[in-house]
């Protein structure tokens, strides 16, 4: 097992400065995976020590040297996809198939488009007989969550360490153990000491003090809108740069007259993906009125035959959400949406049947919802679609745009009629007849969905602070 209770501080493992430990539970059983430690400011002091050492150097590294780095840690990376996998089945219930494929492998795509953007971005732009040079703006703090967690990790890590920062890395409590396979992939890459450290922690501890540190230059963090609005409000009182990457309430528009055997199936494999704990899942699905209950029904096949069952057996299914307390939550919500007169077309409260234990949610979808209802405007987090009718394309817009999230927006149909919707929506991302995402674009939100850019050279940007040269210098001085 990963080393959980300990920090990688400075190129060591080091004990906690009076951390406690906590019991890490696997979702689909209830019992304990792993012990975990709960870092203090104090650990937060000793991680921010170190960084900012490394920085001195680490920031003046050549491209070419950091590009050797990362193709270092590419290698190493390959080498433990198998144990990153078996991390996040046990930690966070996601089937060990797609944990070994999408889980694990999202971190080398995120890894790849940090070398291609290293390799490829000007650092320096001439105007006139001045130049505007980009720097890594310092010691940076990344907070990431549980239900992407490599992809996460690497999303931030990757271009921070390409754009020659230091850094503190804080994972969720709920997902640890992948945080500490990659410090072990990043020691075995020869990371130089201080470049790269853990702490691990909860959000109140470890969150608070990374936000709050008058020594850290940015924060990124992704994670709840609720949270993240107190990261903010930690890093108000120092100045910092804080990126954001939030929640989401993703409209997915079926326009018009369009085929629903063709248009359907993308939309609900989006919710079912990794049981619907995705924040750009498009879980509010639009269907002209005409075709709303015929797409109920088709929906509700879909997810009826959906299984649910072991994250650690091969196979086609969904496995349990990540914790207890998550469980309660979408239950809660479930039982809202049937008092709010929702009607529910498959699912329901409680768990599949044939399974007693662990935090299993039935797969459910609610049709006729209206936009006041509860379960059309908060982030569920499970595998739970709401169908909504609407009249007209103008009716489609105004409820897709009524959210005060912005993550994605999903459009099914003819293409010539979707362009007319991309102008339309406020949303970070489109996504056009079951496009996915891609490491190259940039992935971010509008409105309560955060704010800044992550993946590829637009990830690399947010680490990179501006300076103007005025005044003519040789031309081979940057």
């Amino acid at each position: 097992m990963p080393n959980t209770l300990q920090h990688y501080i400075d190129g060591l493992w080091v004990d906690s400065q009076g951390g406690r430990t906590v019991a890490v539970i696997n979702p689909a059983t209830d019992q304990n995976a792993a012990d975990l430690i709960l870092g203090t400011a104090a650990d937060v002091d000793a991680a921010v020590v170190a960084a900012r050492r490394a920085f001195e150097t680490y920031s003046q590294t050549s491209r070419e040297e950091r590009v050797a780095l990362l193709e270092r840690i590419v290698g190493e990376y390959q080498k433990r996809v198998p144990d990153i996998a078996r991390a996040i089945a046990t930690e966070m219930g996601c089937p060990i198939s797609m944990a070994q494929t999408a889980q694990a492998g999202s971190g080398l795509g995120h890894l790849g488009q940090a070398l291609n953007a290293l390799k490829n971005y000007e650092f320096s732009e001439k105007i006139g007989d001045n130049r505007v040079v980009r720097e890594p703006i310092g010691v940076v703090a990344l907070i990431t969550p549980w239900n992407w967690p490599m992809n996460q990790i690497l999303a931030k890590v990757g271009p921070a360490l390409a754009a020659g920062c230091t850094m503190i890395l804080k994972p969720s409590e709920e997902a640890p153990s992948c945080a500490a396979i990659f410090a072990e992939i990043l020691d075995a890459a020869g990371v130089p000491p201080g470049v790269f450290n853990l702490v691990q922690g909860d959000g109140e501890g470890v969150g608070t003090a990374l936000a709050q540190h008058p020594d850290i230059d940015m924060v990124s963090f992704t994670g709840s809108t609720r949270a993240g609005i107190m990261v903010a409000k930690n890093a108000a009182d120092t100045v910092k740069r804080v990126a954001q990457e939030l929640g989401g309430k993703s409209p997915n528009i079926i326009l018009r007259g369009t085929p629903l055997d063709k248009a359907l199936p993308g939309g609900v494999g989006g919710v079912l993906l990794n049981s619907g704990q995705s924040c750009v899942a498009p879980t509010r699905m639009l269907v002209h009125k005409s075709q709303h209950d015929e797409a109920a029904e088709k929906v509700g096949a879909l997810f009826a035959a959906k299984k649910v069952g072991d994250p650690q057996v091969e196979g086609d299914h969904i496995g349990p959400v990540v914790s207890q307390r998550q469980w309660d939550r979408i239950q809660g919500l479930i039982q809202t949406g049937i008092d709010e007169g929702a009607t529910l077309v498959t699912g329901g409260t409680g768990r599949p049947e044939g399974l007693s234990q662990g935090s299993y949610v039935r797969p459910t979808v609610f049709a006729n919802v209206t936009p006041d209802m509860t379960i059309a405007k908060e982030e569920i987090f499970g595998p739970v679609l709401v169908l909504m009718p609407y009249e007209d394309d103008e009716d489609a817009i105004r409820i897709a745009n009524d959210t005060p999230y912005g993550l994605g927006a999903y459009v099914a149909g003819d293409p010539a009629h979707a362009r007319k919707f991309v102008s339309r929506i406020r949303a970070g991302a489109v996504f056009v007849n079951a496009g996915g995402l891609a490491f190259d674009m940039p992935f971010g939100g509008y409105k309560q969905s955060g704010n800044g850019r992550e993946f590829g050279k637009f990830g690399l940007e947010e680490f990179l602070e501006v300076k103007s040269v005025i005044g003519a210098l040789p031309e081979d001085v940057d």
